[in-house]
């Protein structure tokens, strides 16, 4: 019996080490076949203190030096979303495979910029919307898909909880891209989008901070088969976080934090059923086993996250965002 080859493994780098990074790297443990060798952050003693806890290699003070290990094979972008445009040509500059954090930029502009300077070097871009590689996700879009209980008619999906004003997080920092659209809106954008497609109408209403940036917006996405979206994002209040898909013969709820690892509950003909999908991890491990193939196999883009998919999910956020006139 031909003995088959060891798995390479495959260096990661993670630019910006805040929360999300934190997670990623959690999860980052969880997947056979890849290491997190190198961590870059403005302070050293931040990325110090990131890389003992995660068990990394390297550790950069500047992500340009990151960016130069040619040990690395792939790198995650966790930076605030004003930078990742800048971070990811940065990191394609020096040939690295990019999982860009969502959203992927600021607006489509420079998601197209970014989508064609990685077409131009051949190398392998993603945008990183983890709800999509997320089992039970895969779970409502294979109903979707398979017409399992007839035709979507309507999706009612939030995300909203409530948080102190604070100038001074990114959160709010509108120059950042804070605000509750960029930051959590995204979520029920993307599952409308993943589900229903493009909306020919969108109807949308805003409510702001005292520095201009987005507390709380309502959306309505009209289709023209008759499908209706009802979605909202909110830094004001705490809002279930569901996302409830209503077919012609069943409802498919997603239950709360529908955007991360959950549960689903199914109703069907005055039946009601709970699928539990036995999570194990963060959840974060599902899009890095993705995007670990993609690269082995020499895969310029994903065939889930796709482009496409990530130019109409950029371009829709831009049109709600030009509907209750904001501006970043």
């Amino acid at each position: 019996m031909t003995k088959q080859p060891e798995q390479k493994t495959i260096n990661w780098g993670i630019i910006g080490l805040g929360k999300i990074a934190n997670k990623f790297a959690t999860d980052l443990q969880t997947v056979s076949g890849a290491k997190l060798y190198a961590v870059a952050s403005r302070s050293l003693k931040k990325a110090k203190d990131f890389a003992k806890k995660y068990d990394a290699t390297k550790t950069y003070d500047s992500y340009e030096q990151l960016a130069k290990d040619d040990n690395i094979d792939a790198v995650y972008i966790a930076t605030p979303h004003a930078l990742h445009k800048e971070n990811t040509l940065l990191c394609l500059e020096y040939g690295m495979a990019v999982l860009c954090e969502k959203p992927f930029a600021m607006n489509a502009e420079e998601v197209e910029t970014m989508i064609a300077v990685a077409q131009s070097k051949n190398g392998l871009l993603m945008e990183a919307l983890w709800t999509y590689f997320l089992p039970h996700y895969q779970f409502v879009l294979d109903a979707v898909k398979n017409n399992t209980y007839g035709k979507l008619l309507k999706l009612e999906a939030d995300f909203g909880f409530y948080r102190d004003f604070d100038n001074s997080s990114r959160l709010f920092n509108k120059s950042l891209g804070g605000g509750s659209l960029l930051d959590i809106g995204i979520y029920p954008i993307f599952a409308a989008l993943s589900t229903l497609g493009l909306p020919d109408k969108i109807e949308a209403d805003a409510t702001y901070f005292k520095n201009g940036a987005d507390a709380s917006c309502d959306m309505t996405f009209k289709y023209e088969d008759g499908a209706i979206a009802k979605l909202k994002s909110s830094l004001i209040e705490d809002l279930k976080t569901e996302a409830i898909f209503s077919f012609e013969k069943a409802t498919v709820k997603i239950n709360t934090m529908f955007h991360q690892p959950s549960t689903i509950t199914l109703y069907t003909e005055n039946k009601e059923k709970t699928l539990d999908f036995d999570y194990k991890t963060i959840g974060y491990n599902y899009e890095t086993i993705h995007f670990n193939n993609l690269l082995r196999q020499g895969k310029t883009e994903s065939d889930i996250m796709t482009f496409a998919f990530s130019k109409q999910l950029i371009s829709t956020l831009d049109e709600v965002r030009a509907l209750i006139n904001l501006k970043y």
